[in-house]
């Protein structure tokens, strides 16, 4: 196998990982290959199908130059402090420079027990990794930062989860698997040196080119925070709901990560969550830019003692960062949501016409996507009635829209170049809950077809195909109490 390894972290001092090899499963076969990710890192896809690939992709076998770490971390799980987690079910196989120049991480996740798996099985099942793949994939096309699917493999044996369930291992591509928790790990056990050394690493493996004026730790929070502030902009503009956003789920490099109970809106609520162990909406829609800020606070936290020898100036230094934050979050949002309306300017004007088109579709619990991607054609002059056919109150969303077609022909452009603008934003296709739950059960009975579709539709969110209508249409009302699982 032609995986070009060069291991940076494993190199890092031992308590950074646990060195330990992936569990063989019994009969590994492949359900599917992202081709393209493929030929990214420089992997002919003809060797990832052999029977050999097949092997390495499940854990059977272990390439030349490979060293598979599991790595340590720790991380607030609902704001409980949990002081020691680590990969219990994922495990590092090493790092690949593709043709492009940049480095990633291969990951093999469901390979196994590690030291950090305590009571878990360490596998994975076909649902969550096949969902993982999905969403992934389908927020890469979308253009938001993401850790990305290579290959899901069945294993060949069940993993009992509520009831047995078909095995899975997916193999997870990320600029690297540095987390939040990561840096907390070593702050809880005073690990100066460590943290040290981690910053450095973090540094020049994201952002070799932040300034380091008032030291790395400062240069490291900045450059992640203002990541993190785009990242959940991103995931706001597009009804996505992350839906365990711990802190051992935040990744420096500001990439989603950890596609768990993680689902889209389909009717608009703010307050809206999918994740069966999210029961206070602690990571509710709306709520995602609190936990983003709040999981900064515990960042900082993390780097104080590296940002100043005297704890009271380290505090007073970063309260000042974490003060500035809400403000460079909440205007990446709005960039966001006006890019949605076509409109440039943020001020008041066409700021209070976001807020008041998100209020009526939150009334009405009108569809997220549907009503974004009809309202570029509205701009295009098709009229507004299929958007207004979504509301209850269609003479007030006409009322509404008035304001906003006025508003828009003050933008640069002809009609047609303001629906292309947000076309460009406005999916017509995102992975719909009811969509994603029949292909997992059709891939469980042996049939990829309907999992395969959907990728292929969802590799081009932005493009109309006609072909695949169905798969932009709501679900039924019976989908409003959708309830997602982490996997574990």
């Amino acid at each position: 196998m032609l995986f070009r390894f060069d291991n940076t972290y494993a190199r890092l001092p031992e308590r950074f990982c646990a060195r330990v090899l992936p569990t063989p499963v019994a009969a590994p076969s492949l359900l599917a290959l992202n081709r393209g990710l493929a030929g990214e890192l420089g992997l002919p896809a003809e060797q990832l199908t052999s029977p050999e690939g097949v092997a390495v992709l499940a854990g059977n076998r272990i390439p030349e130059g490979a060293e598979p770490v599991a790595c340590a971390y720790a991380g607030h799980q609902f704001g409980v402090f949990v002081p020691q987690l680590g990969d219990g079910r994922a495990i590092l196989l090493g790092e690949i420079v593709g043709g492009d120049g940049r480095r990633r991480d291969v990951q093999l996740k469901g390979s196994g027990r590690t030291p950090f798996s305590r009571d878990g099985d360490g596998r994975a099942a076909v649902g969550p990794v096949l969902r993982e793949y999905l969403v992934g994939e389908t927020m890469h096309a979308l253009g938001v930062p993401t850790t990305r699917a290579l290959a899901a493999v069945r294993t060949g044996e069940e993993v009992f989860r509520q009831g047995p369930l078909p095995g899975a291992v997916l193999t997870r591509v990320a600029s690297s698997h540095i987390r939040v928790g990561t840096f907390e790990y070593f702050a809880a056990r005073g690990d100066r040196e460590a943290l040290s050394r981690l910053v450095a690493f973090a540094l020049e493996r994201h952002y070799p080119d932040a300034p380091r004026r008032e030291g790395a730790a400062l240069a490291l929070f900045d450059a992640v925070a203002g990541a993190q502030a785009d990242l959940v902009a991103r995931w706001l503009a597009l009804g996505f709901v992350h839906g365990v956003m711990n802190t051992d789920n935040m990744a420096v490099s500001g990439e989603t990560i950890d596609y768990g109970p993680c689902a889209f809106l389909d009717a608009y609520d703010p307050l809206r969550t999918f994740s069966s162990i999210d029961r206070g909406g602690r990571y509710a829609f709306a709520r995602q830019p609190d936990a983003a800020l709040w999981n900064l606070a515990r960042f900082a936290e993390a780097l104080a003692a590296l940002v100043d020898a005297d704890p009271a100036r380290a505090d007073g230094i970063l309260n000042e960062r974490l003060a500035a934050l809400p403000a460079r979050l909440a205007a990446a949002y709005e960039a966001e949501i006006l890019r949605k309306l076509g409109l440039g300017s943020p001020d008041d004007g066409a700021l209070e016409l976001a807020r008041e088109l998100l209020e009526r579709m939150a009334a009405d619990r009108v569809d997220y996507t549907l009503c974004f991607r009809r309202l570029s054609a509205a701009a295009a002059g098709a009229g507004d009635s299929e958007v207004a056919d979504l509301f209850h109150s269609p003479a007030q969303f006409r009322k509404w829209a008035g304001r906003w077609h006025r508003r828009l022909s003050g933008e640069p452009g002809t009609p047609a170049e303001h629906a292309a603008r947000m076309c460009r934003v406005n999916p017509a296709f995102i992975p719909r809950n009811h969509r994603v739950e029949q292909a997992i059960a059709a891939a469980e009975a042996g049939d990829m077809g309907p999992f395969e579709r959907l990728s292929r539709v969802l590799a081009r969110p932005y493009d109309d195909q006609p072909e695949a209508s169905d798969l932009a249409e709501p679900p039924g009302p019976e989908q409003w109490s959708y309830r997602t699982f982490c996997g574990t």
